[in-house]
């Protein structure tokens, strides 16, 4: 005769996984709203940026303000729907973060400091969305 075992999941389980969807979801409304400043200062004014002319991913600085200005309004708004637990939430910021990261890594010659800053915490941002099942956080 066998026997089955069911595994309960505890309650510091249960805890770490919210706080991890948690710390996902402000993390990503505050780093939008920093992404958001950060275009603001490029479309508003040039000279606040190191000007580097033999870059080989080459933007006017103008553009990179309106990518971060554009990603970073995602990025608080789905920040907003990990707040409220919504499943579409979970996919789209690892997805907004991952473009966050790639954003940042090719305007690292303008901000060297800021975007590296902006990559590691946007790399916390995917692990904690990544290693919480769905139905832990919830």
């Amino acid at each position: 005769m066998t026997t089955t075992t069911h595994h309960r999941r505890s309650e510091g389980t249960l805890a770490v996984a919210g706080g991890l969807t948690a710390f996902a979801a402000v993390m990503l409304v505050m780093c939008g709203m920093l992404d958001i400043f950060r275009g603001i200062m490029a479309i508003a004014d040039d000279e606040v940026f190191i000007n580097t002319p033999h870059y080989v991913f080459r933007f006017d600085l103008t553009s990179w303000g309106w990518i971060h200005l554009g990603l970073g309004v995602v990025a608080m708004a789905v920040g907003m729907g990990l707040v409220m637990k919504a499943t579409w939430a979970r996919v789209m910021g690892v997805g907004v973060a991952a473009l966050l990261i790639i954003a940042n890594f090719l305007d690292i010659p303008y901000q060297p400091f800021w975007s590296v800053t902006l990559i590691a915490l946007y790399g916390f941002i995917i692990w904690a969305l990544c290693v919480v099942q769905p139905d832990e956080s919830y």
